[in-house]
């Protein structure tokens, strides 16, 4: 049968409107597919930009943590030969040494076989690196654990394990770390149980202090106090005498008896004990002056009165 017209044309226009709605369906698939790649390259580049970002979150917090460190370490150092081998041969915490880059002299050589034999980091660095880190370090510089501070009960309890009569030391706002240095090293050589010192109105044991003491401080017990009134009233109630030293006072120390339990107190640099301080005390005692210069450096005052008490203890 002959195609009519009318069917001819329909024809055409079914075939080119098939030819269209492919062209059509082609071209929304090729734009999908487009669309999803777009998204997908998004996708990859936000990806892309949080892994940067992480990343660079991790370094920024890696620096500053690493700041940080820095901080504690100079903080908390021992330096010097005497201050790091006396701290060695106490076994306490240390959590690395630096010791200065070259050739190596004399104790340094017996710091690192007593590290290397305590498993201890030792860090090979250049002199500017332990200058920023502690002054007059000697070639060495030992990172510690922040100072362990005790309690009073602790200095008397001590006193009590070794079988003597309690002999406390309490410095009444000591501000110079080197004075304070100075002190801790006389009372280790000194057999003093313990030394009190106030939170307030001086100087915490820091590298100074550690260095100047030539490594006492890792032998003597410290206690921190917040009230040291408070403090000398426990003495008290524990059975020490407590005798303060004062340029006024009427008895020469020698002249003083200082057997038994007993609590010297250093007073400050520039000003002595504090008036409530003075007021405390069972006992005050002087040390007499012959020349032009009516006082001493606290650390050689601490230093006279603490060796009587030895010589009397004899």
């Amino acid at each position: 049968m002959r195609e009519s017209y009318r069917d001819k044309q329909n024809r055409k226009a079914r075939i080119a409107r098939e030819k269209q709605e492919s062209f059509e369906e082609r071209r929304h698939k090729e734009r999908r597919q487009n669309e999803r790649r777009i998204e997908d390259r998004r996708k990859e580049k936000r990806v892309v930009d949080i892994d940067r970002r992480n990343a660079e979150r991790r370094i920024s917090e890696r620096r500053i943590e690493d700041r940080r460190e820095e901080d504690k370490v100079y903080e908390d150092v021992i330096a010097g030969r005497n201050a790091v081998m006396e701290l060695l041969k106490s076994s306490k915490d240390i959590n690395k040494i630096f010791i200065e880059k070259g050739e190596k002299h004399g104790s340094i050589n017996e710091i690192v076989a007593r590290a290397k034999e305590a498993r201890i980091v030792i860090v090979e660095v250049e002199k500017a690196k332990l200058n920023t880190m502690a002054e007059n370090h000697q070639g060495v510089v030992a990172v510690v654990p922040p100072f362990n501070y005790c309690e009073l009960e602790d200095i008397l309890d001590f006193a009590k394990e070794k079988g003597e009569d309690p002999f406390v030391l309490v410095l009444d706002g000591i501000e110079d770390p080197h004075n304070l240095g100075s002190i801790i090293r006389t009372a280790e050589t000194a057999g003093v149980h313990g030394i009190i010192i106030p939170k307030r109105r001086t100087v915490a044991v820091n590298a100074t202090v550690a260095k100047t003491s030539a490594g006492a401080t890792a032998y003597v017990k410290v206690a921190r106090v917040n009230n040291i009134n408070d403090s000398i009233r426990k003495l008290k109630d524990a059975g020490l005498w407590v005798i303060g030293t004062d340029g006024a006072a009427k008895t020469e120390y020698y002249n003083q008896d200082l057997k038994g339990p007993i609590a010297i107190i250093i007073g400050s640099e520039g000003f002595g004990m504090s008036k409530l301080v003075k007021e405390n005390a069972d006992i005050l005692i002087k040390i007499p002056m012959k020349g032009e210069i009516n006082s001493l450096n606290a650390s050689v005052s601490a230093g006279i009165v603490m060796y009587e008490v030895v010589k009397q203890r004899i």
